[in-house]
């Protein structure tokens, strides 16, 4: 179908597709410590993962990322996918999980990948949304359908809603 019927409005979403991804091992999940030079999310923890770049399908950038980020491999699966209602434009979430991590983990420019019990997550600076996906996929397993989900600002405050079943 060309461009132009493709039907982009106004009053639709344009989406930037990025990828979050969860490698976990056991009770542990790989998450990255914002470099402290980062704009955003500096010093906090939050998944890996990044923008899906033009001619990337979704998990081939999931992997690309996961790579350039922590200089490991995984088995990775989808999750699930979240719109982030971002204003004019929003962003499709792609909720990665992956498995059998290879590979020793290195720092990059965005910051230290370190190994973090779930537990601990409470305890840590995390980006708002962080606990809510981790509650979410750490019952999950390779094969359950994924979720879908979008999240908003209200007074100021993050909402996560959930499509029920």
């Amino acid at each position: 179908m060309p461009v132009s019927d493709q039907g982009i409005t106004n009053d639709r979403y344009t989406l930037i597709p990025r990828t979050a991804i969860f490698v976990r091992r056991g009770d542990e999940y790989l998450l990255l410590k914002g470099a402290p030079t980062k704009r955003l999310w500096a010093g906090k923890y939050n998944g890996l993962g990044g923008h899906v770049d033009r001619g990337e399908d979704v998990l081939s950038s999931a992997h690309r990322e996961l790579l350039e980020e922590a200089g490991v491999t995984a088995d990775l699966w989808l999750a699930g996918t979240m719109i982030v209602d971002a204003g004019d434009v929003g962003v499709c979430l792609f909720v990665v999980v992956g498995e059998n991590a290879q590979g020793e983990v290195t720092d990059s420019i965005e910051g230290k990948p370190e190994w973090v019990r779930y537990e601990a997550l409470r305890l840590l600076p995390v980006v708002s949304d962080l606990p809510i996906l981790l509650e979410r996929i750490h019952s999950m397993r390779r094969g359950d359908s994924p979720f879908s989900a979008r999240s908003f600002y209200k007074d100021d405050e993050l909402v996560v809603e959930f499509a029920k079943k």
